[in-house]
């Protein structure tokens, strides 16, 4: 029930905090031309992050005032706090610098071998290292354990932002894959925070939808570090390595396929994709 209510809760907060913040994601500084060639203000994904460290602040209060969560509960929104903030102050990074810059693994580290650091590249290996500090407290002496699992994370990050090309389309494919997660685990305390992420995705699936906005870096590392970090809370070892290969997978398939072109190409998938967007 608590999974449930903070889902609502963070639905209602991202509408009401996307409201009070338009005026501000107007400046020009947020101002980036989507698919369409169509001015609209990027990063407000960051507010998903707001979402969860607010949710995080109102149960400390709740619990210094008396109330008893789940330890899990209480570890697990902690953990999702710290990949939210870290990967949307990384993908803030990539949304207001990156423009231009050679995209994917192979460009981000053809860069790096030319002595140039790009905001990618810093997305990349800082994530890397927010998945590791993430997965620390769950992954037990192991150190391959630990790195599987960080990879987890930082890779299910990645592809989340590899499916922000269309409006809407991150959320929708964040919001099946939770509900995946929560069908194969059950409501488990530790999927809160993830909760209070995807909440706020779909408190901004509208607006996404009528490109009022974009959520970019921001906003879709955030909602995938999340279903990452609650694979990882929830699932046994051998569920997660069979998500670690599928997500190392997709992200190297994506290299050379267009996702947004199999979607465009397959009927079902074109529909979904589709559904509430203008036309």
């Amino acid at each position: 029930m608590v999974v449930v209510i903070a889902f609502l809760a963070g639905a209602v907060a991202a509408w009401l905090a996307w409201q009070a913040l338009a005026p501000a994601f107007a400046a020009d500084v947020f101002t980036r031309e989507n698919f369409r060639q169509r001015t609209l203000p990027t990063a407000v994904g960051v507010v998903a992050a707001l979402v969860v460290v607010l949710g995080a602040a109102v149960v400390a209060v709740a619990t210094a005032a008396g109330w008893e969560p789940d330890e899990a509960l209480v570890a697990g929104l902690g953990a999702t706090v710290l990949v939210a903030v870290g990967f949307a102050l990384l993908g803030l990074l990539d949304d207001l610098g990156g423009a231009g810059q050679s995209g994917g693994f192979k460009g981000h580290l053809t860069e790096l071998a030319h002595g140039r650091l790009t905001t990618g590249g810093a997305k990349l290996f800082g994530g890397a290292a927010l998945g590791l500090i993430a997965a620390a407290p769950v992954s037990g002496d192991s150190v391959w354990r630990l790195l599987a699992d960080g990879a987890l994370i930082a890779l299910a990050a990645n592809l989340a932002n590899l499916f922000d090309r269309r409006p809407g389309r991150v959320v929708k494919v964040s919001l099946l894959a939770g509900v995946v997660l929560v069908l194969c685990v059950g409501l488990e305390p530790e999927l809160t925070g993830l909760a209070l992420a995807l909440g706020a995705g779909a408190g901004l699936l509208l607006p996404d939808l009528r490109e009022r906005l974009m959520l970019g870096d921001a906003g879709a590392n955030v909602l995938g570090a999340a279903l990452g970090l609650g694979v990882v809370l929830t699932c046994t070892p051998g569920a997660r390595v069979i998500v670690l290969v599928v997500l190392l997978g997709l992200n190297l398939v994506s290299e050379v396929v267009s996702f947004s072109k199999v979607i465009a190409s397959t009927p079902p998938l074109r529909a979904l994709d589709e559904l509430g967007r203008e036309p």
